[in-house]
Formats: structure tokens, C-alpha cells, sequence
């Protein structure tokens, strides 16, 4: 193969669940790397969240995603944090 698009996609398979989470834990335990989960964490029952659509100014996106990277969590996590934080 010289170059990358003459890789045959047509006749590859896909990774299986099982095979992707002891690539990730072989990879975790080679590198002494804690590897994050990734997709939605569960809520508790007392925690009940309402789906909202809401126009924000770019500024205070542009804000909440740098907090949330520093902070290595969610964005809308960050701007519902700090809803809580003035509400409290």
C-alpha cells in the first residue's frame, strides 16, 4: 500500500465493545494513563434534568467551553454550574 485511500475499507470489520475496552485498558495500564469514560454519566433519580434549547452571546460560550477544558468536564455542565452557584 503506497498511499492511505488504498486501504481496502470495503473488506475491514469493525472493533467489537469488548475489543475496544481492552485496547483502551491495555492502553490505560501501558501508559500508567487514567483514561476518561466517555458519553453521559448517569443521574440519580434526585437529579432531574429538563432538555432546554437556549441562544447564548459567543463570548459567554467561548467562556464556558475554556472552563469546561481547564476543568476537563462538559461545557453545559459548566454554565449549570454557575446557574446554581447565583441561584444558591
Amino acid at each position: 500500500m503506497k498511499k492511505e485511500s488504498e486501504f481496502p475499507f470495503d473488506k475491514a470489520r469493525r472493533v467489537t465493545p469488548v475489543e475496544n475496552e481492552k485496547f483502551r485498558e491495555a492502553i490505560a495500564q501501558q501508559f500508567n494513563l487514567k483514561l476518561r469514560k466517555r458519553g453521559r454519566p448517569p443521574k440519580e433519580e434526585s437529579e432531574k434534568y429538563e432538555p432546554i434549547y437556549i441562544r447564548l452571546h459567543p463570548q459567554v460560550l467561548a467562556w464556558a467551553k475554556e472552563e469546561a477544558k481547564k476543568q476537563g468536564i462538559g461545557y453545559q455542565t459548566v454554565i449549570n454550574e454557575t446557574l446554581l452557584q447565583q441561584l444558591l
